[in-house]
C-alpha cells in the first residue's frame, strides 16, 4: 500500500506492507512555495496579517516526485501496489470551478483564489460573528464544537471570501477541502469525506447549517452549502476507509502506479494517525505533535466538551464518536524562539541546557498561545505570555518554560475532557516532536501519566496506507487493519513522582494566567494596535 501525507511544508509518501505495516520505503518532497504568508507567488500582491495560503501545484508535485521515489526506495514492482490513501492538513480549503480547476490557476493575482491553509486565521472576525449568531439562535450544532467554531474552518473562511472578494466567491462553484480535492484529482470522482465535513464543515446529524442561518449572516451566503457538495440536492458523505474510486490514467502518469488501483476516501492527517498507532478504541487519545498538536480520541460516549474542536459520529472510526481538540502552535513556538532569540543555538543545545535544571529553577511560567488558542478557549486572536523574566533569565530558561507551557496546555485539554465525562484511558504521542526525549518526559511528568508512543516516524502516511488497505479489500475494517499494520509502544515514558509534584505548583500558576488573560481583553487590544500600525 502507498500512503501520502500532505503536510504544512512538505508531502511524504510511504510504502507499507499489507501483512504487518512494515515501512519498505519513503520519500519527502518539500513544497516549492512553502507556506504563502506575505506575497502571492509571481506577483507583488501582499497579504494581510494572519494569512496562510498554499499552492495546489505543490500537492501535485508530491504525487509526481515523492510517490515514485518511495516506490524506488522500497525496491518493489509497481504491480505489487494494490491501493493508495491520502491525508491532508485541515481545514485546508480551496475554491474551484465545477470541474475541480483551482481558481488560483486562472487568477493567480487574487489572494482569495488561493487555498487557505489550516493556519490561516484572518477569518477570525467572521468566526466570531458565526459563533455569536449561533449562540443567540441556540443552534443545535454549536455544542458539538465546544460552543465555538474556529476561524480555521470552512464556513468562516468562506464568509471571509464572500465579504472581501465577492467576485471570487461567485466564481467558486466548489469550496472543497484539499483532502477531497486531491482524491478528485486521483480518481476523477468528486466526493466528500465524513471527517472533514464533520470537524471542519459543521456537518452534524445529517445536515449542514441551515440556509436561514447563513442568510442571517449575509443574504448572499444563504446558498453556501451548495458549494460544499458534488450533489447540491443531497448530501452523501463517504465513510472513512471507503473506496473513493480508481486511479485514472492521468494520475497513473503522475505517480507511475498502475491505472485502476484502489484510491481511499480522503482523510485528515491527525485523525488517520490513530490507525497507525493502533489507537482506534474508546479512550485512546493520540496527540500528533509537530508544528501544532492535534488531539484525537474515539469514544463510545457523546458529551459536550468545552472548547473541543468537534465531536463527530464515525469521524475517526466508523461506529464510534470521534473527538478532536488541539493546540494551534507547539513546534512552531520552539522554532520561533530558537530562530529569533538564541544567536544560533540549536534545539539540541537548548534542550541539553534546559534538561540540567530542576523543575521551577528558571522562575518562569508561560502561556502557549503564540499561535492563538485552539482548545479550550477557541480564540486565535490570543497571544503568548511569559511571566517571571529577570536580567538573569537565559535562553534555555525560556526554552524550557515554553516546552512546559505546551505540556500544561495539553493537561488542560485532558482535564477538560475528563471533567466532561469522557475519560482518557491512554495518552499516545505521534509526530516529529517524539524525537525530543526530554520534551516527552516533561509531558509525562506534567500529565502525571505514562506516555505511549507510535512506532512510526511517518504516522499520517502509514495511517493513510492502513485506510487504503481497507479500501482495497485487504481488511474488512479499520480496527482489524490497524491491529495488523499499526505500531505502538505502550507506556514508553513513565512520570517521575517528585517532578510531577513540582509541576503541579507551576500548573496552578499556568491556570491562573489562563484565567487572567483568557478573556482576551488585553491580548486582543495589543493585536489590534499591532494591526493598525501595519505589523
Amino acid at each position: 500500500m502507498v500512503g501520502v501525507d500532505f503536510g504544512t511544508l512538505s508531502g511524504r509518501a510511504v510504502v507499507a506492507r499489507v501483512r504487518d505495516g512494515a515501512e519498505l520505503g519513503s520519500a519527502v518532497h518539500a513544497y516549492a512555495h512553502g507556506v504563502i504568508e506575505t506575497v502571492l507567488p509571481g506577483t507583488d500582491v501582499r497579504l494581510g496579517p494572519d494569512w496562510a495560503l498554499q499552492s495546489p501545484q505543490d500537492w501535485i508535485d508530491v504525487l509526481r516526485l515523492a510517490v515514485p521515489a518511495a516506490i524506488a526506495a522500497a525496491g518493489i514492482s509497481l504491480e505489487q501496489v494494490i491501493g493508495l490513501g491520502t491525508d491532508f492538513t485541515a481545514c485546508t480549503v480551496l475554491p474551484t470551478t465545477a470541474d475541480g480547476t483551482p481558481l488560483c490557476f486562472e487568477t493567480p493575482s487574487m489572494p482569495h483564489a488561493w487555498p487557505k491553509l489550516w493556519k490561516h486565521h484572518a477569518a477570525q472576525p467572521h468566526a466570531d460573528r458565526i459563533n455569536a449568531l449561533a449562540a443567540a439562535r441556540g443552534e443545535a450544532w454549536l455544542p458539538r464544537y465546544g460552543g465555538k467554531i474556529s476561524s480555521e474552518w470552512e464556513f468562516a473562511k468562506g464568509l471571509q471570501v464572500l465579504e472581501e472578494d465577492p467576485g471570487v466567491y461567485a466564481r467558486a462553484e466548489r469550496w472543497i477541502e484539499a483532502a477531497d480535492w486531491i482524491v478528485w484529482q486521483l480518481t476523477g470522482v468528486e466526493s466528500r469525506n465524513v471527517c472533514t465535513a464533520g470537524y471542519k464543515g459543521i456537518f452534524q446529524d445529517g445536515s449542514y447549517p441551515s440556509a436561514d442561518f447563513l442568510a442571517a449572516l449575509n443574504p448572499a451566503f444563504s446558498g453556501f452549502v451548495a458549494k460544499l457538495t458534488a450533489a447540491p440536492s443531497s448530501v452523501e458523505l463517504a465513510p472513512l476507509g471507503g473506496l473513493a474510486g480508481r486511479l485514472t490514467a492521468r494520475a497513473a502518469e503522475w505517480t507511475t502506479l498502475p491505472e485502476g488501483i484502489a484510491i481511499c476516501v480522503g482523510n485528515v492527517d491527525a485523525h488517520v494517525t490513530a490507525a497507525a498507532a493502533d489507537a482506534v478504541r474508546p479512550g485512546q487519545m493520540v496527540a500528533i505533535m509537530g508544528t501544532s498538536t492535534c488531539h484525537v480520541m474515539p469514544s463510545d460516549q457523546l458529551a459536550e466538551v468545552p472548547g473541543m474542536c468537534g465531536v463527530v459520529r464515525d469521524g475517526i472510526v466508523p461506529g464510534l464518536w470521534g473527538y478532536e481538540a488541539g493546540q494551534s502552535a507547539v513546534g512552531d513556538i520552539f522554532a520561533w524562539f530558537a530562530d529569533t532569540f538564541t544567536a544560533g543555538h540549536s534545539h539540541e543545545r537548548l534542550t541539553a541546557l534546559a534538561e540540567r535544571q530542576a523543575v521551577g529553577q528558571h522562575g518562569l511560567v508561560a502561556l502557549d498561545w503564540f499561535g492563538g488558542n485552539r482548545s479550550v478557549l477557541v480564540d486565535h486572536d490570543l497571544s503568548g505570555v511569559i511571566v517571571g523574566q529577570t536580567l538573569a533569565t537565559r535562553p534555555e530558561d525560556v526554552y524550557r518554560a515554553l516546552i512546559e507551557a505546551t505540556a500544561f496546555g495539553a493537561r488542560m485539554i485532558v482535564e477538560t475532557f475528563e471533567k466532561s465525562g469522557v475519560p482518557v484511558e491512554e495518552f499516545i504521542v505521534a509526530g516529529g516532536l517524539l524525537k525530543n526525549r526530554f520534551l516527552m518526559q516533561v509531558y509525562a511528568d506534567v500529565l502525571r501519566c505514562p506516555l505511549s508512543v507510535i512506532g512510526s516516524d511517518q504516522g499520517p502516511a502509514l495511517g493513510a496506507a492502513i485506510h487504503a488497505a481497507v479500501a482495497a479489500g485487504a481488511y474488512p475494517d479499520i480496527q482489524r487493519a490497524a491491529a495488523a499494520m499499526g505500531q505502538r509502544t505502550a507506556a514508553a515514558y513513565q512520570p517521575d513522582q517528585a517532578r510531577a509534584d513540582a509541576y503541579d505548583r507551576l500548573y496552578t500558576q499556568y491556570r491562573t494566567l489562563h484565567e487572567t488573560f483568557g478573556d482576551g481583553q488585553m491580548l486582543h487590544t495589543l493585536r489590534a494596535i499591532r494591526n493598525e500600525a501595519g505589523g
